[in-house]
C-alpha cells in the first residue's frame, strides 16, 4: 500500500468521511508546502501531550497545570450539583456549554447505542456512568439525557433508562431534551437558542 492510500486509509476512519472524501484530503495535503504538513504533524502529536480526560465527566480538555484531573466545569463549584446531563460525545458537551442555558454537571457517554446493537454496553461508558451516578447520588435530582434526535440517539435514551432505573432513587428524575430539536438533528449542529429551548422544554 502506497502512501496515498494509507493515509487515505486513515482519514477514511474519521467520523463522516467517506473515501473520496479522504483522498481529496491527502491530494490537499500534497499541494501544501513543507510547512504545513510539520505544523500538522507537529499539533497531532501535541494532541496526547496537552490534551487530558476529565476524571468526573471524561471529557477531553487542555491540561490547566493542577494535580487533580477536572476540567473547568467540573471543578466549578456554584454549579447545580443536582442535575445531571448526559451527552454523547465531547462536541454536544461543547453545544450544549455554549447555549449557556444549562448550569448542572455533565457526564460524555463516549457514544452511542444502534438499533439492534447485541453489546450495547461496549459501545458507550457504561461502568464508568454507574460510577458518576454512585458518587453524586446523594445530592442528584434529575438526570437529562441530551441525545441527538434520531434513530439512534433515541434508543440510546431508551436504554439508559432502562440501566438507570434500578440504579437510582425513585425520587429521581430522568428527562429528555425537548423537541425544540428537529427529528433526525444532531447536538453538534444545533445552535444556541434551539438548544436553549430543547433544554427548558425538556420531558419528564
Amino acid at each position: 500500500m502506497n502512501s496515498i492510500d494509507k493515509l487515505s486509509e486513515i482519514f477514511s476512519k474519521f467520523p463522516g468521511i467517506g473515501p473520496r472524501q479522504a483522498k481529496r484530503f491527502v491530494y490537499f495535503l500534497l499541494t501544501r508546502n513543507g510547512d504545513y504538513s510539520g505544523e500538522l504533524v507537529k499539533a497531532i502529536q501535541n494532541l496526547r501531550k496537552e490534551i487530558v480526560q476529565c476524571d468526573q465527566c471524561l471529557r477531553f480538555f487542555p491540561k490547566n497545570g493542577l494535580s487533580t484531573i477536572l476540567c473547568s466545569v467540573c471543578s466549578d463549584k456554584s454549579r447545580d450539583n443536582s442535575m445531571l446531563m448526559i451527552v454523547p460525545r465531547d462536541i454536544d458537551f461543547e453545544a450544549v456549554e455554549k447555549s449557556g442555558s444549562y448550569k448542572g454537571y455533565y457526564f460524555v457517554l463516549g457514544g452511542v447505542v444502534p438499533i439492534l446493537e447485541k453489546e450495547p454496553e461496549k459501545r458507550i461508558r457504561n461502568k464508568e456512568l454507574r460510577i458518576r451516578i454512585k458518587k453524586g447520588e446523594e445530592r442528584l435530582k434529575e438526570i437529562i439525557l441530551a441525545m441527538n434526535a434520531n434513530l439512534d440517539g433515541e434508543n440510546t435514551a431508551e436504554y439508559l433508562k432502562s440501566e438507570l432505573s434500578s440504579l437510582i432513587k425513585p425520587s429521581v428524575t430522568i428527562s429528555v431534551l425537548g423537541r425544540g430539536l428537529s427529528t433526525g438533528a444532531e447536538l453538534e449542529y444545533a445552535d444556541p437558542e434551539t438548544l436553549k429551548n430543547a433544554f427548558l422544554h425538556r420531558t419528564k
